[in-house]
């Protein structure tokens, strides 16, 4: 009997040891599979949330370092909501080692987005001499049949499968050739040419600037990351150019349309430039003036709370208020405000200097402190 146990017991002990299974209190099993993802502080805008979007990026395919899945994980560790890799169509300088297949890049990060949550339209540069220079088309179905030497066929294509076309880097060869020229004309008379990135990198291109504030183009800011982007810890002047994009869901087609309607600001160092429509919604949405918490014969102490990632510096235009203010990023001030009469309530009207409308042309804001 004693051994008829024993054998039993052994024979179990083998079951147990030799079949794969997995134990688990529920049906699901669930793993986390990715380190945490930062979270970026610009706040939703009324209507629309806010996505930050690097529209500009290069791999092995053309003449970056790196390989695709690189990207879609520096995004994942940065706290981006879209990328797109736009490898050069024309200039294949690691052609010896990886073969020219244009889609490529995509297809190998397709999945790897979709499961990181990661916007990624299709895109590539269109790269000629400057000028007239490069260009991005984003959102594309195919980037085979753009590989052709006419560049007026190659924006013609492009535009038939619906892509969002923008000029890159205008002055990066200086200002003389980076000026509008007949190639641009042709494009933004055919409606081909949809946006123009103002920010490349650590560079603000100011006539680009003046081009987008003059033909209604929409403003895009981008890395134009060639390296490996090393992670550091993100400051109002340290992080990468990007475009904050404000759409109606968090999907490619949103994305696109809200490009197309120039719903867009460029972030780049401590600034953010854009039209005074969204720069103002995006000013509102980050600030947040507290009513008085304590008050002495007409002197009241109150707070101001800014909660997105620059630290903005505040002029006074107006006749109340100190003169200078700079709210910190993700950060509260406190205010002592006296005032000389009964007053319902206090408008601290400024002139905010690094959120642009236009070239050298600051946001004007009124900070209403209600008293009663």
């Amino acid at each position: 009997m004693k051994l008829s146990r024993y054998l039993l017991f052994v024979s179990v002990v083998a079951l147990f040891l030799l079949t794969p299974f997995v134990f688990c209190a529920e049906e699901t099993v669930w793993s986390v599979f990715s380190e945490p993802k930062p979270e970026i502080q610009f706040p939703d805008i009324p209507g629309y949330l806010t996505l930050v979007c690097d529209f500009h990026l290069h791999t092995m395919f053309s003449d970056g370092q790196v390989w695709p899945t690189v990207r879609v994980d520096e995004a994942w560790r940065e706290g981006l909501d879209a990328i797109s890799i736009t490898d050069h169509i024309e200039y294949q300088p690691h052609k010896d080692d990886v073969p020219t297949k244009h889609n490529r890049p995509f297809e190998i990060v397709e999945a790897m987005a979709k499961q990181k949550n990661i916007l990624l339209p299709r895109g590539t540069e269109i790269t000629r001499d400057t000028p007239p220079g490069h260009f991005n088309a984003i959102f594309l179905d195919d980037i085979d049949p753009l590989d052709t030497e006419d560049l007026i066929e190659v924006m013609r294509r492009a535009h038939e499968q619906g892509a969002f076309i923008f000029w890159n880097h205008p002055g990066w060869k200086g200002v003389e050739r980076g000026r509008w020229g007949d190639v641009q004309t042709t494009m933004y008379e055919n409606k081909w040419l949809n946006g123009i990135e103002i920010c490349n990198g650590d560079t603000y291109f100011l006539e680009a600037h003046h081009y987008a504030v003059e033909k209604n183009l929409t403003v895009i800011g981008t890395s134009d990351m060639h390296r490996p982007f090393l992670h550091h810890p993100l400051t109002p002047d340290n992080h990468r150019t990007c475009t904050l994009v404000f759409a109606r869901e968090r999907s490619l087609p949103a994305v696109k349309e809200a490009m197309q309607k120039g719903r867009t600001l460029v972030w780049w160092k401590n600034q953010l430039i854009g039209t005074e429509e969204f720069l103002k919604a995006m000013f509102y949405a980050s600030v947040s003036v507290n009513r008085p918490h304590h008050n002495e014969k007409n002197v009241y102490w109150l707070e101001i709370s800014n909660r997105c990632e620059l630290n903005l510096e505040l002029v006074k235009t107006g006749d109340h208020g100190p003169r200078q203010l700079t709210l910190p990023a993700n950060g509260t001030i406190q205010l002592k405000v006296e005032v000389k009469q009964e007053m319902d309530e206090i408008p601290l009207v400024y002139r905010v200097k690094n959120l642009l409308v236009a070239p050298e042309k600051p946001l004007q804001v009124n900070l209403a402190v209600l008293l009663k």
